[in-house]
């Protein structure tokens, strides 16, 4: 188990201490092919817990260890409690570890530890916030957010809804067909050609751009906006959704402020045989008066908390703070009070994200609508499942498919 384990710390490791995304620390890291299931599992199991597990070491050391013995003791906790391994072989083989990544010294404390944890009742926190903060593993000050809007019960079902299923989209063949040729066991969904399925194996026929990977929030947003001859899709990268909109409009613009991801969209775009897609490097937040007044459509898919997509990506909670989603609040806005200038009179400013905070939502449109005059704010209503403030349409995990995302339309009058 101890190379199992070594292939967990060194992906961890360069989470927590390099900051790198998890899939791309997946992706560079050599994995043992006979654990690799059960690795990826441990890794995405212990992001997703790590308030839980950070709350625990406060409480049974009596200081913080090193991060290097910080992150054995994460992969060890998740594995007793999460995947019920057994107590004693998680014990020796943390130690082994240990000694392995030249901790010696730290042995008997891992040891000590972990038999405390294995024996010890830790009680969670006595207030409401911070309970379920622990015990979902959820940011608090996100936590405090949702109960002020949604209520205790509700933001309990919101964190705690799960998303242990994949959303497949099929452009160019039948779909349905497709699965059922292939054994595979699928749902429909409220979208042509979109199809919900557990325990997808990725095949050849991916790189082949036979089908794609979006959220099922994603597709909901490609879905609102109106065919149009020419969109800009001013935060693109990946890609995913520019992919989308490029069946229903003529010609789309994609744009990202970094070269790297603007590959991305162009790798995107290439596997899935899209010429009518055009990536671009342009920083959204700076005004370019060539522009102005220049598409029908501005799709505004900001940088924000990434809070309603956690499921997915568990790293996204890593250090999230109350300050990190203000920053960003700033941003949307600035985007927004760009970006509206490049649409044509009588065309549409579509804003997104996939956050479930209404703090980047529905109070970022009304900010924008108090600052900015000429756009009327539609009304919409999603095949999905959503709940609707002010015409928008708010996507949130306990109903729409385990993740979180929000839509606005925006009508520009004059």
């Amino acid at each position: 188990m101890v190379n199992y384990f070594y292939d967990c710390y060194q992906i961890l490791n360069k989470v927590y201490s390099d900051k790198t995304y998890l899939k791309q620390a997946i992706n560079s890291t050599f994995i043992e092919e006979k654990n690799r299931s059960l690795t990826i599992k441990t890794c995405y199991g212990v992001l997703d817990k790590d308030i839980e597990l950070s709350y625990y070491l406060t409480k049974l050391a009596d200081k913080s260890p090193k991060l290097a013995i910080r992150t054995i003791l994460k992969i060890s906790m998740y594995a007793i409690r999460y995947l019920e391994k057994k107590e004693y072989a998680v014990t020796k083989n943390a130690v082994e570890l240990t000694k392995k990544l030249g901790k010696g010294g730290a042995s008997g404390f891992v040891n000590a530890f972990l038999r405390k944890f294995i024996s010890a009742k830790i009680e969670l926190p006595k207030n409401t916030v911070d309970f379920l903060s622990v015990k979902y593993s959820f940011p608090s000050f996100a936590v405090d957010e949702l109960i002020k809007t949604y209520g205790v019960e509700r933001t309990e079902k919101i964190i705690s809804a799960e998303n242990e299923k994949t959303c497949l989209s099929f452009y160019d063949v039948d779909g349905e067909e497709y699965l059922k040729n292939n054994s595979v066991n699928f749902e429909k969904t409220e979208f042509e050609n979109v199809f919900i399925t557990k325990n997808f194996v990725r095949n050849q026929d991916y790189d082949k751009g036979v089908y794609t990977y979006q959220a099922l929030g994603s597709v909901a947003i490609c879905d609102v906006v109106e065919p149009c001859d020419s969109l800009l899709d001013c935060c693109a990268a990946p890609g995913g959704k520019s992919v989308r909109l490029s069946y229903k409009c003529k010609n789309v613009t994609a744009w990202d402020v970094h070269p790297h991801r603007v590959e991305l969209i162009n790798e995107y775009t290439s596997r899935m045989k899209r010429e009518n897609v055009t990536a671009e490097v342009n920083d959204s937040k700076i005004y370019k008066p060539e522009f102005d007044s220049c598409f029908d459509a501005v799709l505004c898919d900001a940088p924000c908390s990434g809070l309603g997509v956690v499921n997915d990506n568990p790293d996204i909670k890593l250090n999230r703070k109350k300050e990190d989603v203000l920053g960003l609040v700033k941003e949307q806005l600035s985007i927004l009070k760009t970006v509206c200038r490049y649409v044509k009179t009588g065309g549409y400013l579509y804003y997104s994200t996939c956050s479930i905070l209404n703090s980047e939502n529905i109070e970022v449109v009304k900010a924008f609508m108090s600052d900015i005059s000429g756009f009327e704010l539609c009304e919409i209503n999603s095949k999905l499942q959503h709940e609707t403030v002010n015409g928008t349409n708010s996507f949130l995990p306990d109903i729409s498919n385990g993740l979180g995302f929000f839509v606005a339309k925006l009508k520009r009058v004059k």
